[in-house]
């Protein structure tokens, strides 16, 4: 602070002083006053963000005000200006001790520079300019506590009104008319929200309040639009002939003062306010600032109100996800039910609560350890634990109860926060008992199927080759008349089919037994091997034409039975279902890495819906679109293909089948001269 001492010409007088009046003497030193203000200010305020003082840019003006009193000595000759500095500082949040301090320091650096310029005054100035002082002081105190009081009788007429008012439908109007009422200059009022990209007037009072309600602007559109872009509060002079008023209702005739104000939550703006005068040009200060601060009140409200629309609608879509989830707990025979941290029951519904053998209700807040029976407990508590600790959920657990003959599959899940937070688990448990026995009773009768066929395969060896080796020996004889030649051949014929029946057999039963296909590769030439298996099969059909073609190096490692096993089923495949008149070509063909076997035969093509399963056992050709006698022939186990895909594989190959009624049906088997990756190349 400064301390100095005040002098006049009574004084004792330093060489060359001077002896001022005091009016002259503020006149003269206006900027210099200014100064120290500055420098007092920067002092009193270091290290602290503060707002520039309102005094910073209105100490000319106030001394210059100040000097006139001092020479007039008439209340008249004071403006606004103590008016608007105590509507400032009751706006900036300041009390009145503040303000009196602001006055006191300007006091201080008057007197302070007097003592610089080393001046005098004259007898009774110094006097004159502190009462003065005094009274620009008291009209700021004066207005500074009047503006309090009545801001504080408006508010508090807002709170009852709000207090009174059930719902924000009615209670704008009821603010604005605590506005009206409150100051005698104001004629009209409004409220425009912002709704999508326009501003609609949804409260209003005083005149033209019913032709305005529900009138709506562009967002940038006229003043409301200016006030809103802008976002500070704005003034209009003259309304009714300004034009950027928009609204009808500011262009009524006479209409003069217009001071809008933006309703803003942060960045977000909500709408404007505004109020309007026919007697005034331009509002007071201390309307303009109870018009802020009913505007910064009311902006509270309807943020409130809508976080309160808000909270109801979280609330009620809460309720019926509830509802919801309710109905389908109920619904579902699934037991389901919720535990916290403390593995506590938050939610269960009948089908667990009936597993634990307690009601629902009797479930919620209850430790698993209480509800569950004792061997669960036993069994998924430490489980419980550790996934609370690791989160790691658990799923397809089979379990049966003590005592019950039933099985049970739980699943369990830990119920996560969005930064991950275990809040505690969901449980799932189903009862597959009937699943299990027919799956039991399934796979009884596949093991059963297959074992039947294995021991059949094996067993009809024996008689088998008997009756191939009886055949055989009945060829030889030199005295068989032709139609008992005929009937040797077609035993030869049936024997061979038969064994390559058992063959097949076996080998299904091998694959499905667990065993797989055995394979003894070692090097041959592949075009040689079919060669011979091509001869084999001639003698079983001799009416029947079987070409051979054979090109580039065939030479690879291979089990060569198993290749001339795939070559008699597809040869067979293809005598069986092809044009009994036309030949079965087989082509052999090598290739960079592997060489390529093809049997083709023409007739009836594939049926399309039978393509994609053409490898599956026991998937034969349909015969019901051919005559009776002719489908009895074509009939087979299926299972020819599907062991033709079961040793290509195993070679670490590949089997495609192309069929239509022009080209006729060609399969093309992939043989891979080093070992790969089984459908590699």
């Amino acid at each position: 602070m400064l301390e100095t001492e005040s002098r006049t010409a009574g004084d004792k007088q330093a060489p060359g002083a001077r002896t001022l009046r005091a009016a002259e003497f503020l006149r003269a030193h206006q900027e210099e006053v200014l100064e120290d203000w500055q420098q007092v200010m920067r002092t009193l305020h270091a290290g602290h963000a503060t707002q520039p003082s309102w005094l910073l840019d209105h100490v000319p003006q106030l001394l210059y005000v100040l000097a006139n009193l001092i020479d007039h000595d008439s209340d008249e000759i004071l403006t606004t200006l103590p008016d608007e500095h105590a509507m400032s500082r009751l706006d900036a949040g300041f009390n009145l001790g503040q303000v009196a301090s602001e006055y006191a320091l300007l006091r201080k650096c008057i007197l302070h520079r007097l003592e610089a310029e080393a001046a005098f005054l004259a007898p009774g100035e110094l006097e004159r300019m502190e009462d003065a002082l005094d009274r620009i002081v008291t009209r700021t105190m004066t207005s500074f506590s009047q503006g309090r009081q009545r801001i504080l009788q408006a508010l508090d007429r807002m709170t009852q009104a709000a207090l009174e008012s059930p719902s924000m439908d009615g209670l704008p109007s009821r603010l604005l008319s605590v506005l009206v009422e409150s100051a005698l200059s104001v004629d009209s009022a409004a409220l425009l929200l912002v709704e999508g990209d326009a501003l609609v007037v949804r409260a209003a009072v005083g005149l033209g309040a019913d032709e305005t309600l529900g009138a709506s602007l562009k967002l940038d559109e006229g003043f409301a639009g200016e006030v809103a872009r802008q976002r500070q509060p704005l003034a209009l002079r003259s309304a009714s002939t300004d034009p950027r008023i928009a609204l009808p209702a500011l262009k009524q005739e006479g209409l003069r003062a217009v001071y809008g104000v933006p309703l803003l939550d942060g960045d977000q703006l909500l709408g404007i306010a505004y109020m309007s005068s026919r007697t005034t040009f331009v509002f007071s200060e201390p309307d303009a600032l109870l018009f802020r601060t009913m505007a910064q009140r009311t902006t509270a409200y309807l943020v409130h109100d809508r976080l309160q629309a808000r909270e109801r609608r979280a609330h009620a879509d809460a309720q019926r996800s509830l509802a919801q989830l309710d109905a389908l707990l109920a619904s579902t025979p699934m037991g389901i039910a919720l535990l916290d941290r403390d593995l506590r029951f938050v939610r269960i519904n009948q089908a667990m609560a009936d597993i634990n053998g307690h009601s629902p209700e009797a479930h919620l807040g209850r430790r698993f350890q209480e509800m569950a029976p004792v061997t669960a407990v036993d069994t998924f508590e430490p489980l419980f634990r550790r996934m609370i600790e690791t989160g790691e959920p658990v799923d397809a657990f089979e379990f049966t109860n003590a005592g019950d003959l039933r099985t049970w599959q739980a699943s369990f899940h830990p119920v996560r926060t969005p930064d991950q937070g275990v809040l505690g688990l969901s449980c799932t448990v189903v009862d597959v008992t009937h699943h299990k026995r027919a799956e039991a009773v399934l796979q009884r009768a596949v093991d059963f199927r297959e074992q039947l066929m294995a021991v059949l395969g094996h067993d009809l060896r024996n008689p088998l080759n008997a009756i191939t080796a009886s055949a055989f020996q009945l060829t030889r004889a030199e005295d068989l008349a032709p139609p008992e030649r005929r009937a040797v051949d077609r035993i030869r014929k049936a024997t061979a089919r038969m064994g390559r029946m058992i063959t097949d057999i076996l080998d299904f039963a091998r694959t499905r037994l667990g065993g797989g296909l055995p394979v003894a590769r070692q090097p041959m030439d592949l075009a040689e091997v079919c060669q011979a298996t091509l001869e084999e099969l001639q003698v079983s059909a001799p009416e029947r034409t079987l070409r051979l073609e054979a090109s580039g190096d065939t030479q690879g490692n291979w089990d060569p039975d198993r290749v001339s096993q795939v070559l008699g089923n597809l040869v067979a495949n293809a005598l069986q279902h092809g044009q009994e008149d036309r030949p079965v070509c087989v082509t052999v063909r090598g290739e960079a890495r592997e060489v390529v076997l093809e049997v083709h035969n023409t007739g009836e093509p594939i049926a399309a819906e039978l393509m994609p399963r053409i490898f599956d056992p026991f998937k034969s050709m349909p015969v019901s679109a051919l005559p009776q006698d002719v489908a009895r022939k074509k009939r087979s186990l299926g299972l020819g293909l599907y062991i033709v895909s079961q040793i290509v594989g195993a070679h670490g190959g590949r089997v495609e089948v192309r069929s239509d009624r022009d080209q006729g049906t060609t399969f093309t088997v992939h043989w891979p001269r080093t070992l790969t990756a089984p459908g590699g190349t």
